[in-house]
């Protein structure tokens, strides 16, 4: 349990790095409340998640977060006026606060000095090239309908048309009862093994640009399938998996050097559980 925990509190730790290492890059200034600017780590703190740029939002979700941005710090000079720095509740959070950003700069500074080198991040590869691999993709469209006569009345006109994908697409849209239809039958690319296994099968046995000459049957009923394109499974290169793979090993030894610094520091701590 307290194995579990410490990961947590870890991982937890070197999120709070990034986030941090991010929104005080940049000093840059959105407007100012009584002579304090409001900054870029303002915006950050509002919007809770360093995926969203401020910049590309739309005006009025823009003047939401601003609106928020102008009460917190209105509200936080106004307490501080208030002379809520004299509490003693106050004087206790402040302290925690600053042993929790004591942690927080002291974890950067160290987290700073790991590096993982290339041979290092090569044997991880090579090691775990199961990680690595992509698996085999169909691209197709199918015409899905209830009855196996209908679905060979359909193999019957695509059989005699001169451009059977443009008839296959024409079909779909006019004979399937499937939430595909009104696009043609499309169904996008997808892993080989995520249709049903009558379907996949069936696909998977088509080359390109061909389609199904018997009805193929599925719980959902019968299928007309054409084959758009199929990529088979593969491996992605080191080079593509690199940056991925410093982040995983960074992020490994930074947790046994704090596993091995909390280790050491409990052997002449004095703890006690109650």
């Amino acid at each position: 349990m307290i194995k579990i925990k410490s990961k947590k509190i870890v991982s937890s730790l070197i999120a709070t790095i990034a986030i941090s290492a991010a929104s005080l890059n940049a000093a840059e200034s959105y407007g100012s409340v009584n002579g304090e600017d409001i900054t870029k780590q303002d915006i950050s703190v509002v919007l809770r998640n360093p995926n969203i740029d401020f910049n590309s939002l739309p005006k009025k979700s823009k003047n939401q977060v601003l609106d928020q941005v102008i009460e917190k710090k209105l509200l936080t000079e106004n307490a501080v006026k208030s002379g809520v720095d004299a509490d003693v509740a106050y004087k206790d959070a402040l302290e925690k606060l600053k042993k929790d950003l004591a942690l927080e700069i002291w974890m950067q500074k160290e987290y700073k000095k790991v590096s993982v080198s290339d041979g290092d991040k090569k044997t991880y590869y090579d090691k775990n090239k199961k990680q690595f691999k992509v698996p085999a993709t169909l691209e197709a469209r199918h015409i899905l309908v209830k009855t196996e006569k209908e679905a060979n009345d359909l193999i019957k006109v695509l059989n005699s048309a001169k451009n059977k994908k443009d008839e296959f697409i024409n079909l779909a849209k006019t004979k399937s009862v499937g939430p595909s239809g009104p696009k043609g039958g499309y169904l996008g690319k997808f892993p080989e093994t995520q249709m049903v296994p009558e379907f996949s099968k069936a696909a998977k046995a088509l080359k390109k640009g061909t389609y199904t000459k018997k009805p193929v049957k599925t719980q959902f009923g019968y299928h007309l399938i054409y084959l758009e394109d199929k990529a088979a499974e593969k491996t992605l290169s080191f080079d593509k998996v690199k940056n991925k793979i410093n982040q995983v090993l960074l992020q490994e030894k930074f947790r046994a050097f704090i596993k091995k610094q909390s280790d050491a520091l409990r052997k002449n701590a004095k703890i006690v559980i109650k």
